[in-house]
């Protein structure tokens, strides 16, 4: 028999929720603050990690916010991204769609084309020296306004061929999907893929929205489609992909418990749900880390851990060629695998 963790490990999958901020471990905001000459509110790793006691959204995205001040150079996001692709190849992951946040920069003072240069550069070498494909999601930050996410519309039009998609992040509540239509579209024409975090803090309302006025392809988050039984019936109707963030759930008080997490659920109701680590140095785990916690907690069976692989791959914006082989050495590997014991 195999391991639940060493199986999980080995088997290839996708990460398609994870803010490129997020994965800034208290380790390296200390470096790159140190590199930059950035002053921070702690004494030393061990008093900002003791900060990461989040009650609710806001209180993550306040120390998030501080936090990327220290990003200010190409060399930071192209390390920062490196240092999060090492991390998930050792987790199996074959291929990544990566958020990044470009107002979080762009209004301290950071040029546009700084942010996405280190990033694609990071992204490049990710896939020379670990195998890692990667794709890049412009998100919109939804506390500010819709002129705001225009300006940044306008400023990525020279990188538009290397960003494959928007989405739409930040503070959920009071801040509906409706907001944003217009943007949406005008992305829309310009043939990028279109996603939206809704019904994380959100009610099931914002999911609707997301659907009928941004006509998104993918919802991050989710989980509160489930008080609606209608739209749970149109989710698994249409396929729609949820990009399910566990432990990012925990910690922002969005479940009580691990083992009340609603992933197997999900998966009973006929949703296509994913496993993703959203802002992994915040929330307590990389990829390998929530997959194999909410196996353990939610217990997923070894049929449910293959059917979440599946679907991170289907669920991508890879080419159909390119998902019919990931999907193929799922197969492969698991055909190799004895069982999880």
């Amino acid at each position: 028999m195999v391991s639940l963790s060493n199986f999980v490990r080995g088997l290839p999958k996708a990460e398609l929720h994870l803010h490129i901020e997020g994965s800034l471990e208290p380790e390296q905001m200390f470096a790159f603050a140190r590199r930059n000459g950035v002053a921070l509110p702690f004494a030393s790793v061990e008093a900002l990690k003791a900060a990461y006691d989040f009650g609710n959204l806001q209180d993550f995205l306040d120390l998030y916010y501080q936090g990327a001040d220290v990003l200010r150079t190409e060399a930071d996001f192209r390390d920062l991204a490196l240092a999060y692709f090492r991390r998930v190849a050792a987790d199996g992951a074959r291929h990544v769609e990566l958020f990044f946040d470009p107002q979080t920069h762009t209004d301290r003072g950071i040029p546009f084309a700084v942010v996405a240069d280190g990033l694609l550069a990071g992204m490049a070498e990710a896939e020379r020296e670990l195998g890692v494909s990667s794709a890049l999601i412009l998100c919109f930050l939804r506390h500010l306004d819709e002129d705001a996410a225009f300006a940044t519309l306008r400023q990525a039009e020279p990188y538009l061929d290397r960003i494959i998609g928007v989405g739409l992040d930040s503070s959920e509540l009071g801040h509906p999907p409706a907001k944003f239509a217009r943007v949406f579209a005008a992305a829309r024409e310009r043939g990028l893929k279109l996603v939206a975090h809704a019904g994380e803090e959100g009610p099931p309302e914002y999911v609707h929205e997301a659907l009928d006025l941004l006509q998104v392809d993918r919802i991050d988050h989710g989980n509160r489609s489930l008080e609606d039984p209608a739209l749970v019936a149109r989710l698994a109707r249409k396929g729609m992909t949820l990009t399910v963030c566990p432990l990012s759930n925990l910690k922002l008080c969005v479940v009580g418990d691990l083992a009340d997490h609603p992933l197997k659920r999900m998966l009973q109701l006929g949703l296509k749900a994913t496993i993703n680590s959203d802002d992994p140095a915040y929330f307590g785990g990389y990829l390998a880390e929530n997959w194999i916690r909410t196996a353990s907690a939610v217990g997923l069976t070894r049929e449910d851990l293959v059917t979440l692989a599946k679907n991170s791959f289907t669920g991508s914006f890879l080419p159909p060629a390119e998902i019919a082989q990931h999907l193929a050495a799922i197969d492969a590997y698991v055909a190799a695998q004895p069982a999880i014991g």
